[in-house]
Parts: C-alpha cells; structure tokens; sequence
C-alpha cells in the first residue's frame, strides 16, 4: 500500500508539468505540419482574403497531429467521447450561445466601448460573403484546434488524474495562457485575459458538457475581433476585413492597448472574469451531472485499490 500510494504522489506532482510539455511538443508538431502548406505553389501572392484565411487554416495541423495522438495512444482514445455528439452538451442550441453570445456580443461589447471611448477609428474596407464565409471556417480551424489541445485533451487528462476538477480548470488555462506569452505586443492584463477566457471555456465544458460550445465561443471572439472589426487578435493583424482600423490614431486606455487589441485591457479582464463567473453560478442553480469519459477506467481502478487495502 504505501509504495502504491508513493506512486500515486509522485504521479500528481509530476503529471502536471509533463502533460504542459507533452501539449506543447503536440502544438509545435501541429505548427510545423499547418505550415506545409506554405509549400503550395502561388501561396506567396495570394489575395488580401486568401492570406487571411491561410493564416488560420494552418492550425489544421494542431487537429491533425492532437487527433492522431490519440489514436495511437489507446488511453487517451475515450476523449474522443467528449468531442461528438455523447457528451450532452454538444449539440447545436449550446453551439449558437457560444458563438453569438459568449463569442460576437461579448467581443462587440469590448469593441464598441474602444470606439465610444474614441479610443480606436475604423473605416468601412469591404463585405464580400464569399470570402467571409471561408475565412469564418478557417477561423474556426484555428480556434477548435486551441480549444481541442487545451479544453479536449489537456482538460480531460486532468480530470482523469485529480479528483478536483478546478485543477483541471486552471490548469488547462494557464497552460493557454502560457501559449501567447511571446505573442507581439503582450502584456500582463493580456496575459489575465487569455487565461480569464480559457476558465470561461473550461466552465463550458465542466458545468455544461460542452467543447461545442467553447469551440464556437473561441471562433465568433476571433471573427468578430480580426475579421469583422479588422483589430489586433492577441497581437495579430490580417490584411482583410469588414472594417479597417486606423492604427495610427488608437491609444492605450482601460478599453484598448495598442500592441495587444482589446484583449489587453481591464476592462476586457473584468467582463471576462464576471462572465466566467455568471456562467458557474447559473449552472450551479441549474446543476446537470458532469459527463465522465473516464469512468470504465475508474471502475478499473477501483478494485486495485481493494486489493492493496486487503495486501497491508
């Protein structure tokens, strides 16, 4: 029992660090395959719209290189569950709510208080829907391949190996957050930012069952902040989109940064953290079980854990 409960120990103290190291080897992997696609003839002079949408659709290789680990790798095939339509969470109602509430109205809301704080000027470019489309998927390429490293499968390996599932919540999180600390123009509130949205994301999948949800939250903040707005998105900038903004007149403020958009700021930090924080309450009023993939594992384990009480 005790060499079996010094394993257990030595297990939870070091499974956190080498999972960080484990995601971070996947997402590099990931990024070096996405940017094949730079081999593709006429990729160097593509059009405005093209480049925008190749510049996310390289995460492709994130989906690619994460959804293949888990193929090869038998124990981590049951996060497969938490992807599709068994989890209940996963359907299409939860879908709309993360794109358009938690997603488009929550970053218009940080976009409009810039521009009523005259804080940043945009100018109309161009609405061709078409394009828009594309780059909406591609866009969605980009953010379901972050949100399936961290909220699919880091999240889910951390529930399968602590019992608290906060630390899986802030694990998965800072580990997110950890990911844009070299992004151009981050700051600590950006930093605050990355990792309020990721606990908001991890909330949707523990209270609500739902990847889904945090999937298309994660698409509709990028769209509206890169595509529709045409601001920084965690540091980037696209040459195409709705609107343009006029760089040279935007300022730092409580609702802008110039290096780091929206993202960067207290205010986008505090409606973050108040939403994150809404989203636990209410699903705490309206409590649904939480959806175990792990539980023919912890079956499993259980009768071990008998035969070592009975062994001392």
């Amino acid at each position: 029992m005790q060499k079996s409960e010094t394993k257990r120990i030595l297990w939870k103290i070091f499974s956190m660090p080498g999972l960080w190291l484990l995601c971070l080897v996947l997402m590099i992997l990931g990024q070096n395959l996405g940017s094949l696609l730079y081999l593709i003839p006429g990729a160097e002079s593509m059009s405005d719209a093209s480049q925008t949408a190749f510049f996310y659709v390289l995460f492709i290789g994130i989906w690619a290189i994460v959804l293949l680990h888990m193929l090869i790798w038998k124990k981590n095939r049951p996060i497969f569950k938490a992807l599709w339509t068994g989890s209940p969470g996963n359907n299409i109602k939860m879908f709309l709510i993360g794109f358009f509430f938690f997603g488009m109205f929550l970053n218009a809301l940080c976009a409009f208080a810039a521009l009523l704080n005259k804080d940043i000027f945009l100018s109309f470019y161009c609405f061709e829907p078409l394009p828009l489309l594309w780059i909406l998927f591609c866009v969605f390429v980009q953010s379901s391949a972050e949100e399936l490293l961290c909220r699919g499968f880091m999240y889910q390996r951390l529930r399968k190996s602590y019992e608290n599932p906060w630390v899986a919540i802030i694990g998965n999180s800072v580990f997110f957050g950890v990911l844009h600390l070299f992004n151009a123009g981050v700051t600590p509130l950006a930093i605050v930012n990355i990792i309020a949205v990721g606990i908001l994301y991890s909330i949707m999948v523990y209270c609500g069952n739902s990847i889904w949800c945090a999937m298309a939250a994660h698409t509709a903040w990028n769209f509206t902040q890169n595509i529709i707005f045409g601001l920084p998105n965690s540091g980037s900038v696209v040459p195409y989109s709705i609107f343009m903004l006029d760089a040279s007149t935007a300022r730092d403020s409580l609702f802008y940064n110039v290096g780091f958009g929206v993202e960067g700021t207290v205010f986008a930090d505090i409606l973050l953290i108040a939403a994150a924080i809404g989203l636990y309450l209410w699903y705490k009023k309206h409590p649904q079980p939480e959806y175990r993939i792990w539980k023919s594992e912890e079956k499993a384990e259980a009768p071990a854990e008998i035969a070592d009480a009975k062994a001392e």
